[in-house]
């Protein structure tokens, strides 16, 4: 018989898979990846939702997992070698967003503030829950989106105040 925890968080994880390839895709830019971490996110909760202290708690758990994954993600990207364009099958491509997309400039902003603007507009999370995600301060969850937000509009303006 599954716990009461096992199936909040099997629900939430089947009533939510959008929101969660929303927000890996946002970080991994990349379909195949943003699939790999949600599945490896939804794994390592399963595995581990004996750490889950409270049903309440699931969303802000599971979104917490997921941003640690990209990232491990993304660091194991750096270690890798890329092949010139060229040399790239033609049929893997994916063309990318223009240079002046506003996710581009998100994706410019510092790590501590990209996760901010990304959990706060790609997840649609509020203030509290990314301070339960991030474990940061709620303070210093709002300071940090004020400041990407001031960055993100510096840089559509082009000219600092």
């Amino acid at each position: 018989m599954a716990s009461m925890h096992e199936q909040t968080l099997t629900q939430f994880l089947l009533d939510n898979q959008a929101l969660l390839y929303r927000m890996a895709f946002s970080y991994l830019k990349n379909q195949e990846d943003a699939l790999d971490a949600v599945q490896t996110t939804a794994c390592k909760a399963l595995e581990n939702q004996s750490q889950l202290r409270s049903a309440d708690a699931v969303r802000s758990w599971v979104l917490r997992i997921l941003v640690r994954t990209c990232l491990d993600q993304l660091k194991q990207r750096k270690k890798l070698v890329y092949l010139p364009d060229e040399e790239l099958d033609q049929g893997s491509y994916e063309p990318d967003l223009p240079d002046d997309s506003l996710a581009k400039r998100v994706d410019a902003l510092p790590e501590n503030l990209q996760t901010v603007i990304k959990l706060r507009f790609y997840g649609e999370l509020r203030l509290q829950e990314i301070s339960d995600v991030t474990g940061w301060n709620l303070n210093t969850v709002k300071s940090r989106l004020y400041a990407g937000l001031k960055q993100l509009r510096v840089s559509m303006e082009g000219v600092e105040e």
